[in-house]
């Protein structure tokens, strides 16, 4: 397929103009960020399996009725996505502390939460991505409440959704994040998911051990990205090509 217009560029994907009216091209870069971009490297092959670990996952999520934008996989980095306007807040859903919430509120990482917790930030990068009340939301004109209902219920249904589905390959789903948007056709409004599910936005926990198998590998200086990201393929059972 050739790439039109390109539309936006973020830290780990590009946007283009798609072949229809309503529809654009996804396309999974290999570059690797932390920190807001502060850290920064390439490692080559990441954004192929992003591409194809994120497309069985929309799939997934799709058969039990959360609409999002996967339309199709193009090719190893690409996706046909639907056009949306996306909300410019993060969703981000903990069952387990770990990350920025264990500096912020001094919770020793591992520690079981006694409920989800869904937190909301803005995303905006240049203010490094705040963390934001649903009233700044609805006073910013963010999302309505009717909107931000649907974002939290969906992100509900998910999170119980790849958390039994992750257990069953011997993963823990430690939190993650989740992005949305308007889908306009037909004079119909409907909230969608975008974004990818991926280990770049998922953190990942082998149920046995407790190694992490998401990109706090990057973050951490860990290494063996790109070992953990094929492992979480394998054991989804998602079909990928040769990466050396």
């Amino acid at each position: 397929m050739t790439k039109k217009e390109l539309l936006y560029e973020g830290k780990a994907k590009v946007i283009f103009d798609g072949p229809e009216a309503g529809t654009l091209v996804q396309y999974f870069k290999d570059d690797a960020t932390a920190f807001n971009a502060q850290k920064k490297d390439v490692i080559s092959g990441k954004g192929v399996l992003n591409n194809y670990i994120s497309e069985h996952m929309m799939l997934a999520v799709g058969k039990i009725g959360i609409s999002n934008h996967f339309i199709s996989r193009i090719n190893d980095r690409e996706q046909l996505i639907r056009k949306l306007e996306i909300i410019p807040v993060e969703v981000v859903v903990r069952n387990v502390a770990a990350g920025t919430i264990c500096a912020r509120l001094g919770l020793e990482e591992g520690t079981i939460l006694a409920n989800t917790l869904v937190e909301f930030y803005l995303k905006n990068d240049s203010l490094g991505d705040p963390i934001i009340a649903p009233e700044h939301i609805f006073t910013f004109g963010w999302a309505t409440p009717d909107e931000l209902e649907i974002i939290v219920e969906d992100t509900l249904r998910i999170n119980d959704f790849l958390t039994g589905l992750f257990l069953g390959i011997g993963v823990r789903l430690i939190d993650f994040k989740l992005e949305f948007g308007r889908h306009k056709a037909d004079g119909i409004v409907e909230i969608m998911l975008a974004d990818e599910i991926s280990p770049d936005n998922c953190r990942l926990w082998d149920a046995k051990t407790d190694e992490k198998m998401d990109k706090d590998r990057f973050r951490r200086d860990l290494g063996g990205l790109l070992g953990a990201y094929k492992e979480i393929a394998l054991r989804l059972g998602v079909k990928i090509p040769q990466i050396d």
